[in-house]
């Protein structure tokens, strides 16, 4: 049942005829505690039509609303709130998340359609760092919560895997390098020679000179150029997939840069024929100034292609492959001009599609309130933070259950999990300072708190011995300390949604925190297996938490272990 309607259905009868349905069903709040009810009605709107104080308008309109159906509604000043039947509203919630089990929340609002999301995109021959965490994480749960709204997620790795880097990097490797050395260990001294290249730059600035004639080979075709960049390719792929395995995080798509070098002609043409190609020192440019924006700049002085040339392919060639309904780009907040001009530049050539284009930017993850950097040096390597978070969760493991099964596979789980969801509960545009310990703790606003909730009331059903959850008839409950646990059940559909149309994670995060915060205050202040009438219903309560908690935390990729 729809408890909301229900409410607004009740107050249509009672006010003006002017005020209209969809005006009540807006202002309709959810008060902050449940003494002040479920939901409130403000009468300020009145006040004018009425000529009377809004505080008499709610006394007043009290005295007419019919009460069937709720538990009571009284006013608080200008406010009409509504107390719902507790037992009705229990048991259709526990109910329909019982039925539904982990389609509890869909939607089909995307109707299977695609959508496209560029995500991750590590540069090739450099390590997978903090830095990449965000990008991979955000677009890996944007692509599960659309999924709750039937879009069909077309998840793609958008590689750095061209550009005049790999001419530096090329130049490092014969200068410095060895066939050996690489093999040995791939990431760590393609970077140190990448690093090397930039130190050594700034007092031969012929280097770079260098870097640019082996990335124009690269561009012609040259065999050597061409066979260095594929081994380095190979070889970082390889160490990537590593990290993605432990993120659980799979890919439709691995088409990186390189993917448009013969796609590019076609749009540098179209921008001719639409005449919005000028000369600007030699180099090809679209002018933007009517935007107040710098000129997007297609191709240099020396005919190589740019960032923003490789996007505008991959752009029209994602419409032509997925005919998307959204195309969303989980990038960094620094990228915010380059986005804008991409929309602008493929608007100008008549593709009315580049509004359905979307940029998700996030914000920085800083150490120390420093910014990593890989040119400096100054990085954190991913798969070594991830180490050290499950030896950390391995270690309260070892405190507080040494004789639990499993335990490297739980660790795993807890470790990863924890990075993943101390990224996730904050607001992506925000930028946060990472401190292992603060992130790796069962208590607090923390991945592993969630986890061990819901581990909690794993054990809890597994000690009632019951297991047909469906066949139980009844699952009112009419206890005060289950309410805000019942309420937040009831909110989970909203609360899907409301992520999917802001493409933001840390809805669900901060929603599965109150969850879990509230579930453990029920717990502590109820005796949930007592042997009574009641018995039966609170643990079709506590079953589904679980399936809600298990939900949220696999919208995050995060996994929910049985036993903690």
């Amino acid at each position: 049942m729809d408890f909301k309607k229900q409410v607004v259905d009740t107050l249509v009868k009672v006010l003006p005829e002017e005020i209209t349905e969809e005006q009540v069903n807006k202002l309709i709040e959810k008060p902050k505690t449940s003494e002040l009810g479920d939901y409130a009605f403000p009468t300020f709107i009145l006040a004018k039509s009425l000529h009377k104080n809004p505080k008499m308008i709610a006394e007043e309109l009290v005295e007419k609303i019919d009460t069937t159906g709720f538990e009571k509604v009284v006013n608080t000043g200008a406010y009409i709130n509504f107390f719902l039947d507790k037992k009705a509203f229990s048991n259709d919630v526990i109910n329909e998340v019982l039925t539904k089990n982990t389609d509890y929340g869909n939607a089909d609002e995307g109707k299977g359609r695609n959508v496209p999301i560029d995500m991750s995109s590590p540069n090739i021959a450099k390590p997978m760092s903090m830095g990449h965490l965000r990008s991979t994480v955000i677009g890996n749960s944007i692509a599960k919560i659309i999924s709750k709204l039937n879009y069909n997620p077309v998840k793609i790795n958008h590689l750095g895997d061209w550009g005049t880097q790999f001419g530096k990097l090329i130049v490092g490797y014969k200068l410095w390098g060895s066939v050996e050395e690489v093999e040995a260990d791939p990431i760590n001294n393609l970077l140190k020679y990448y690093v090397r290249f930039h130190k050594e730059a700034e007092e031969k600035p012929e280097l770079d000179d260098e870097a640019r004639a082996w990335f124009r080979k690269m561009e012609e075709g040259d065999k050597e150029a061409l066979s260095l960049w594929t081994w380095f390719k190979e070889l970082s792929l390889k160490e990537f997939q590593k990290i993605y395995d432990r993120l659980d995080v799979k890919f439709d798509h691995f088409t990186g840069e390189s993917f448009y070098n013969d796609k590019m002609d076609a749009i540098v043409d179209t921008l001719e024929e639409k005449g919005l190609l000028k000369e600007s020192r030699g180099a090809e440019i679209v002018d933007l100034s009517e935007y107040d924006l710098s000129p997007a700049l297609i191709k240099k002085t020396d005919g190589a292609t740019l960032y923003i040339t490789r996007d505008l392919a991959a752009a029209k060639y994602r419409k032509d492959t997925f005919d998307f309904v959204k195309s969303l780009y989980v990038v960094g907040s620094e990228q915010a001009e380059h986005f804008a001009k991409l929309k602008i530049v493929l608007k100008k050539m008549g593709y009315d599609w580049s509004d359905d284009i979307d940029y998700i930017p996030f914000g920085l993850i800083t150490t120390g309130g420093k910014k990593l950097s890989t040119r400096s040096g100054r990085v954190i390597l991913l798969e070594n933070v991830l180490n050290d978070a499950v030896d950390l969760a391995k270690k309260q493991i070892e405190e507080k259950n040494p004789n639990l099964k499993d335990k490297e596979a739980v660790a795993e789980a807890v470790g990863v999990g924890a990075v993943v969801f101390h990224d996730l509960k904050n607001d992506r545009r925000d930028s946060f300072d990472f401190n292992l310990e603060d992130v790796v703790r069962f208590e607090g606003e923390t991945g592993p708190y969630v986890q061990y909730t819901n581990a909690r009331a794993l054990s809890i059903l597994r000690k009632s011995g019951v297991s047909d959850y469906e066949s139980i008839s009844n699952h009112a409950i009419s206890d005060p300390e289950a309410w805000d646990t019942i309420k937040m059940l009831q909110n989970f559909p909203a609360v899907v949604e409301r992520a999917s149309n802001t493409y933001e994670p840390s809805v669900v995060a901060k929603y599965v925190l109150k969850l879990a915060k509230s579930f453990n205050q029920y717990y502590a202040h109820s005796r949930i297996l007592a042997d009574d009438d009641d018995l039966k219903a609170r643990l079709s309560l506590v079953k589904a938490v679980s399936i809600v908690l298990q939900m949220s935390l696999g919208l995050l990729g995060v996994k929910a272990p049985e036993e903690m």
